[in-house]
C-alpha cells in the first residue's frame, strides 16, 4: 500500500526514537536510584503491601508475581541498559520484528513500575511516556519507511496533551481567563528552576502576553497539526519553542521534553529513507489493528476532554494506552513549604537545637538558589509541594518519612541534599513546620543574596520520636 508510508519522515522518526529512548533512560535511572526509600520492602509505601490488596487486573505488573528490593533494582537497571541500547540504535541492527520487540521491552518494564508506584508515580508524564512508548513499538526501523498512521497517532497524542491543557485552564482558574496567572505561577509552581525568580520578576504586561500566547498555542495551534505541510511543521515548531520556554522557567520532570519529542515526529525534515524496501503485509496488518484499538480507546479520553467536568491526567485502562492530560487548572496565589527539622536534645522544647533537613530540589534555605533537575524527577520533593497544599496529600507517606529520618535510614537520606545529623547519631525528635515563601525583590536580593523570604505560619507536625527507642539502633 503506497499510502501506508511517509518516506520524508525517516530522519524525523530517527530523532524521535533516539530522544524517546533517552527519556526512558532517565525514567529508569530515577526508579533505580529512588525506589528503596519510596517503594521498597521498608519504604514509605511498600510495594509488597500494595500488591497484597490490589488485584493484578487493576495494575498489571511483574511485581505481582515476585517482589524483593534486589529484584526491583535488577529490573530498573535492566531498563536502563535496554534504553541505552535503543539510544545507541540497537533496534536498527535487528530485523523489523526484532526491533519492534526491543521497543516493547522498556514499555512492559516501565508499565510494571508505574502500576505499583502508587502516589509516587501518579503524575501525568508517567502515563504519557507509556502511551508514547507503546506507539513507538509500531514505528518500525530502517527496514521500513515510517508508517503514516502511527505518525498521525503521535500527533493525536500531542493534540490531546496541548488541547487538554488549554481546556482545563480556561475551565479552571479565572486567572487564566484574566491573563493574570503568571503573576503567581513562577513563584508557586511545584519546583522552581534557577531562572524562575527572573521569570517571576518580568513586567506584568509581558506576563499577560505570555498567557495569551499560551492560549493560542494550546487551543488553536493543535488543530494545525493535522493540516498539510509546511503548516503542520510550523505548528509543531511553535509548540517546541513554547516547551523550551517552559523548560527554562521551571522543573517539570520530562513533561516538556517528551512533548518536544512528540512535536519532532510532526516536523517534515525532507529526508527520505535510504533504499527502504516496502512494508511486509504482516506489519501493515499489525499497525492497522493497533490503530483501530487506539481510536476505539480514545472515546473516553475525548469525552472527558469535552466535558465541563474535565479531569486532568487520568488513565482509562490499566495499560495506559490512551489517556487524558492537563496541567495547572488552578494556580496557587501563595507558596507554602513544609520545613522538616530534627533535634538531638532530650526534651523537644521550642528553644532546643533544631536543625533543618535540606532537600535537593524544593525550596528550603532562603539563600540557596534553585537548581535545574528536569528531566530527572525528584519524587519526594514534588510530593512535599503537595503536602504543603494540604496535609491530606501527605497522609499515606509522611509518617513513614519521619520514621526513617528518626532512624537515619541511609536510603531515605540519599533522597535529601543534606542531613544535619551524622550517620551514627540520629535525631531524638523530628518535627515539621509550615512556612510561607515569597520571592525577594531586586532590592532584597542585592542586600541579602537570598532569593526567598519566608515567614512561619503554623505547626505541620509536632515533635515526634520513635515509639520504641530501641528501634534507633536498627
Amino acid at each position: 500500500m503506497d499510502w501506508f508510508t511517509a518516506p520524508d519522515y525517516w530522519l524525523g522518526r530517527l530523532l524521535f526514537q533516539r530522544s524517546l529512548a533517552v527519556i526512558y533512560l532517565v525514567a529508569f535511572l530515577g526508579a533505580a536510584l529512588q525506589f528503596r526509600a519510596l517503594l521498597g520492602e521498608r519504604g514509605m509505601l511498600p510495594i509488597p503491601r500494595f500488591v497484597a490488596w490490589t488485584p493484578w487486573r487493576r495494575s498489571p505488573s511483574v511485581f505481582h508475581l515476585h517482589y524483593s528490593d534486589r529484584f526491583f533494582a535488577a529490573w530498573a537497571w535492566a531498563g536502563c541498559a535496554v534504553s541505552a541500547g535503543l539510544v545507541a540504535g540497537a533496534d536498527s541492527l535487528l530485523p523489523l520484528w526484532g526491533g519492534m520487540l526491543l521497543w516493547l521491552v522498556p514499555w512492559v518494564m516501565y508499565l510494571s513500575i508505574v502500576n505499583v508506584g502508587q502516589t509516587w508515580y501518579s503524575f501525568g508524564w508517567e502515563s504519557l511516556l507509556l502511551e508514547v512508548g507503546f506507539l513507538a513499538v509500531f514505528l518500525g526501523n530502517d527496514e521500513v519507511e515510517p508508517p503514516i498512521v502511527v505518525l498521525f497517532l503521535l500527533r493525536w497524542v500531542l493534540f490531546r496533551v496541548e488541547f487538554g491543557a488549554g481546556l482545563i485552564k480556561m475551565r479552571g482558574d479565572e486567572c487564566w481567563r484574566k491573563l493574570t496567572c503568571l503573576d503567581h505561577h513562577h513563584e508557586t509552581q511545584p519546583m522552581p528552576g534557577p531562572l524562575s525568580w527572573f521569570f517571576h520578576r518580568l513586567p506584568k504586561p509581558l506576563h499577560r502576553v505570555e498567557v495569551a500566547a499560551n492560549h493560542v498555542t494550546q487551543l488553536v495551534v493543535p488543530f494545525l497539526l493535522f493540516t498539510p505541510q509546511p503548516v503542520a511543521t510550523a505548528a509543531a515548531s511553535l509548540m517546541i519553542l513554547t516547551q523550551l520556554w517552559l523548560v527554562l522557567s521551571g522543573n517539570f520532570s520530562w513533561l516538556n521534553w517528551i512533548t518536544i519529542v512528540l512535536a519532532l515526529s510532526a516536523v517534515d525534515l525532507g529526508t527520505g529513507a535510504p533504499d527502504a524496501p516496502g512494508s511486509p503485509l504482516w506489519y501493515e496488518i499489525v499497525v492497522l489493528a493497533m490503530t483501530a484499538l487506539v481510536l476505539w480507546l480514545s472515546y473516553r479520553p475525548v469525552r472527558n476532554m469535552v466535558s465541563r467536568r474535565q479531569v486532568m491526567n487520568r488513565s482509562f485502562d490499566p495499560l495506559h494506552l490512551v489517556n487524558t492530560y492537563g496541567a495547572f487548572g488552578s494556580v496557587s496565589r501563595v507558596r507554602y513549604e513544609v520545613v522538616v527539622e530534627g533535634t538531638a536534645d532530650e526534651v523537644p522544647r521550642e528553644d532546643a537545637g533544631w536543625l533543618e533537613y535540606e532537600f535537593k530540589g524544593k525550596p528550603g534555605d532562603p539563600r540557596r538558589w534553585p537548581r535545574q533537575f528536569a528531566p530527572y524527577h525528584l519524587r519526594l520533593d514534588w510530593l512535599m509541594w503537595f503536602a504543603a497544599l494540604s496535609p491530606a496529600y501527605a497522609h499515606p507517606w509522611f509518617g513513614g518519612l519521619v520514621e526513617r529520618l528518626l532512624e537515619n535510614d541511609r536510603d531515605t537520606l540519599r533522597l535529601l541534599r543534606r542531613s544535619p545529623f551524622p550517620p551514627d547519631a540520629p535525631p531524638r525528635f523530628v518535627r515539621a513546620r509550615l512556612f510561607r515563601y515569597r520571592y525577594t525583590t531586586w532590592r532584597e536580593l542585592r542586600a541579602t543574596g537570598a532569593c526567598w523570604e519566608r515567614t512561619y505560619v503554623r505547626e505541620f507536625m509536632p515533635p515526634t520520636r520513635l515509639a520504641v527507642p530501641a528501634a534507633r539502633d536498627r
